[in-house]
């Protein structure tokens, strides 16, 4: 649409960025995605560990709640659909996580190609742990599907149906235990920073709620952590066979 000027002139009226467009191109937009996809992940963490912890009540109960994820929702889904909308929706949280934090590592370092003269000490490790943590845990994912969904390089005879001898198999392996360990510390660390930094994006934190947010965040990542955990630990001294 132009518009007149006094002089005569007409001036063109630059179009309005589409609102989805304008929020995602924003630092604000991509913190946000960053924030509501890390919760996301997180509701998922916690759902997991509970139903790794079931490995400790037996075979048969184990086998069950494998089998529970491929029926639920029925009998209005089909076999297995629940379970790939699951998947659907923890994939879409991943990459859009993934994504956003990269922009948003590639914009901050654009802003300051130069190096702080004083860093801030628990900043700094903050981020680090943020960023390589995160390359651990897309690793994991990785490696982590290829051995007890897919079976591609898992260690015993790959069983459908039967997940409780596939864990044990994973965890009767020394580099079964390591990969296993090192990248559920990752998500420990991951969760510590990640919540609390959710909580500030969103709105929910604030000089009141920092001790309360705080205690809350290092809770989550150390009963996540030692829960994930629990299992290959069950497995090496013998307590889940």
């Amino acid at each position: 649409m132009a518009l007149a000027t006094k002089s005569g002139r007409n001036t063109a009226r630059p179009p309005a960025a589409a609102p989805t467009r304008g929020f995602w191109a924003s630092t604000i937009g991509k913190k946000t995605v960053m924030a509501a996809s890390g919760l996301i992940m997180l509701a998922y963490l916690v759902a997991h560990v509970t139903g790794n912890l079931k490995v400790f009540f037996g075979p048969e109960e184990f086998n069950g709640y494998g089998h529970w994820l491929r029926v639920m929702g029925a009998p209005v889904l089909h076999h297995q659909w629940g379970l790939w909308i699951a998947r659907i929706v923890l994939l879409t949280a991943v990459v859009a996580h993934a994504v956003s934090a990269y922009q948003l590592s590639r914009r901050d370092i654009k802003a300051r190609p130069t190096a702080y003269v004083h860093r801030r000490k628990g900043a700094s490790y903050a981020t680090r742990t943020m960023r390589w943590g995160g390359v651990v845990l897309g690793l994991f994912i990785v490696w982590h599907v290829l051995d007890l969904t897919t079976g591609t390089v898992h260690a015993g005879g790959f069983e459908e149906g039967r997940p409780y001898q596939n864990v044990i198999d994973t965890f009767s392996t020394w580099y079964g235990n390591v990969i296993y360990i090192v990248a559920m510390l990752a998500v420990g660390l991951h969760v510590r920073h990640g919540f609390w930094s959710a909580a500030q994006t969103l709105g929910i934190g604030n000089a009141r709620r920092e001790r309360a947010l705080t205690f809350l965040a290092n809770a989550l990542a150390l009963v996540l952590t030692a829960g994930f955990i629990a299992v290959p630990v069950g497995v090496m001294t013998g307590v889940v066979s």
